[in-house]
C-alpha cells in the first residue's frame, strides 16, 4: 500500500492527534494558577526559589524526557511513548490532591512533565510525519493551538473552581478525566507513522547532521539559534508560571481575576497558533522568530509598570501574541533542517533545551526575587528575552529567499552565477531556462561538493517554492551563502 504524506490525506488521524493535544495541555492548565497561590496559602512557602521548586523539578523532568522521546521514538514507534505518556498521567491528579507535603506536589510535577515530554513530544514528531514538507507550519500551528489554548482554558477553569470551592480537590478533580479519556483515545484509535518517515526519506534531500546533539543544541547556525531561542521562551514562560500570580496577588487581585489574566497569555498564545503556523510556511522565518521574541520581551518589561486590571490583560495578550509568532516557527525550522530519518532525535534535543528553560527560568527568577524583588526578576527575565531576539536576528541564516525572474536576468552573464534545475531529467527535457543545468534533487548534495562556496546559485522547478526552495536551504545549510530559487519557477520565466 502506497504511503501519502499530506495533510488533506491524512486529516482523520491528525484530527485525533490535535484532539489528544488539547488534553496534554489540559494537564498542565490545571495547576498553572492554582499552585502557586498554593503554595503561598496552603503550605505557608514565603521563598519564592521554594516555592518555585514544583516549575524546576516539571521542567527538568520535561526536558529529559523530551530527549529521550527523540531517540526512544525511531526505536520503539511514536505510539509506544505515547501511550506510555498518558499511563504516568494518570497518577497526578491524585497526589496533587493529596498531598500533604510540598514534596508530593514537587513528585506530582516530575511525573506530570515525564508525561508532557512523551505525549506532546510524540504527537508534535506524528504530525511531522503526516503532513509532509509543504503544510509543517499549518500543522505546528494546529497542534501548539490546541494544547496551549488547553492550557488557558483549564487555568481560567481552575481558577474559577478554587474561587467557588477552594483550591482542593475540585480543580484537580478536572485533571482525573483528563487523563483517562487521553489513555482511551490513544490505546483505541492512534496508529503509529513510522511509514510516513520512510515514504519522505526515499525522497528527501537533505543531508544527515553529523552530530545531532552539538549541531542542534549549538554549532549549526539555524537549529542552534533557535534552540536558544526556545530555550529563552520557556525561562521567561517559567517565570510568568510562578511569578505572575504572586505579582497580582501582592497588587490585590482576587483568584478569579488573577486566573483570567494568567489564561489571557497562553489562551492568544494558543489562538495565535492558527494563523502563524500557516504563515511561517509562507515568510522568511527568522522575522517571525525575531519579531516574536522582541515584542515578548517588551511585553515582559512592561509588567511591573502596571496597576490595572485592563493593563495587565494587554500585557499578557502581547506576550501571548509574541510566543504564537515563535512557537510553531520553531518546530518547522527544525524539521526543515533535518532529515526525516533524523528528525525525532532532534526535535527531541531542541525541546530538551526548550523544556530545561521552565527550570532555569524558575531558579533564576526565584533567586533573583528572593534577594532583589519581584520587579527586579521580571526586567531581568525581559532584557535576556530581547537579547534572544538579536542573536536570532544576528547569527540565522535567512531563510526563503526568492529572486524575481526580472532580477535574474541581468546576473545570467556574469561568470559566478550558476542556475541549476533541480526537476527529473523528463521534466528538464520537457521545458527549461537555457542557462540551467540539471541535477535532481536527490543527487544535487554530491554535486555540490565541489563547487566555490563563493559562487551565486539560483535553484528552479516547475512552479517555484517547493523542490527549488527545498534545494536552496540545502546549499545554504551547506555553507552556500548567496543561494536563491525562482520565485515562478519555468512557468514564471516563460
Amino acid at each position: 500500500m502506497t504511503t501519502t504524506l499530506g495533510l488533506r490525506a491524512n486529516w482523520k488521524q491528525f484530527t485525533l492527534l490535535v484532539i489528544l493535544n488539547a488534553f496534554v495541555g489540559g494537564m498542565v492548565g490545571i495547576e498553572r494558577t492554582v499552585l502557586p497561590v498554593l503554595a503561598e496559602l496552603e503550605f505557608g512557602i514565603a521563598s519564592h526559589a521554594a516555592a518555585l521548586s514544583f516549575i524546576m523539578a516539571f521542567g527538568i523532568s520535561k526536558a529529559l524526557a523530551n530527549y529521550f522521546t527523540g531517540r526512544l521514538a525511531a526505536r520503539y514507534g511514536r505510539k509506544a511513548l505515547l501511550v506510555t505518556g498518558w499511563a504516568l498521567a494518570l497518577p497526578v491528579p491524585f497526589m496533587l490532591i493529596y498531598a500533604d507535603a510540598w514534596a508530593w506536589i514537587v513528585a506530582a510535577n516530575i511525573l506530570l512533565g515525564i508525561h508532557q515530554g512523551f505525549a506532546w513530544s510524540s504527537t508534535v514528531v506524528m504530525k511531522m510525519d503526516l503532513v509532509g514538507e509543504k503544510d509543517r507550519g499549518l500543522a505546528m500551528g494546529l497542534n501548539e493551538f490546541a494544547g496551549y489554548l488547553a492550557v488557558g482554558g483549564m487555568a481560567f477553569l481552575t481558577g474559577y473552581l478554587a474561587a467557588q470551592y477552594g483550591p482542593r480537590p475540585v480543580p484537580f478533580q478536572v485533571g482525573i478525566a483528563i487523563a483517562l479519556v487521553g489513555l482511551l483515545l490513544t490505546l483505541l484509535w492512534v496508529k503509529d507513522t513510522m511509514h510516513h518517515v520512510a515514504a519522505e526519506s526515499a525522497k528527501s534531500a537533505i543531508p544527515k547532521l553529523k552530530r545531532v546533539f552539538a549541531e542542534t543544541s549549538l554549532t549549526h547556525p539555524t537549529l542552534g539559534s533557535v534552540t536558544q531561542a526556545g530555550m529563552v521562551n520557556n525561562l521567561n514562560d517559567g517565570m510568568i508560571w510562578g511569578l505572575l500570580p504572586v505579582l497580582l496577588l501582592n497588587e490585590g487581585l482576587g483568584q478569579e481575576r488573577i486566573g483570567l489574566i494568567a489564561a489571557v497569555y497562553p489562551a492568544v498564545w494558543g489562538l495565535g497558533q492558527l494563523f502563524t503556523g500557516k504563515l511561517a510556511d509562507h515568510v522568511n522565518r527568522r522575522s517571525l522568530l525575531v519579531i516574536g521574541m522582541l515584542l515578548q520581551g517588551a511585553a515582559i518589561l512592561g509588567l511591573p509598570f502596571m496597576h490595572e486590571q485592563g493593563m495587565y490583560i494587554a500585557l499578557s495578550a502581547a506576550l501571548g501574541l509574541g510566543t504564537a509568532l515563535v512557537y510553531p516557527t520553531f518546530l518547522a525550522v527544525i524539521a526543515a533542517h533535518t532529515h526525516p530519518q533524523q528528525r525525532s532525535e532532534a526535535v527531541g534535543v531542541f525541546r530538551l533545551w526548550r523544556d530545561l528553560g521552565y527550570a532555569i527560568g524558575a531558579l533564576l527568577t526565584g533567586l533573583i526575587a528572593d534577594r532583589f524583588g519581584i520587579t527586579a526578576s521580571i526586567l531581568a527575565i525581559g532584557a535576556v528575552t530581547v537579547l534572544s531576539g538579536v542573536v536570532v536576528w544576528l547569527r540565522m541564516p535567512s531563510e526563503r529567499k526568492c529572486l524575481e525572474p526580472e532580477d535574474l536576468k541581468p546576473l545570467l552573464k556574469r561568470a559566478d552565477v550558476r542556475v541549476v534545475d533541480v526537476r527529473s531529467p523528463e521534466e528538464f527535457a520537457s521545458g527549461h531556462l537555457p542557462e540551467a543545468v540539471n541535477i535532481p534533487l536527490d543527487r544535487l548534495l554530491e554535486q555540490a561538493r565541489g563547487w566555490s562556496k563563493r559562487q551565486r546559485i539560483v535553484t528552479v522547478c516547475a512552479k517555484g517554492g517547493g523542490r527549488s526552495a527545498q534545494a536552496a536551504q540545502v546549499l545554504r545549510d551547506m555553507g552556500f551563502g548567496r543561494t536563491w530559487w525562482l520565485c515562478g519557477g519555468t512557468f514564471g520565466w516563460s
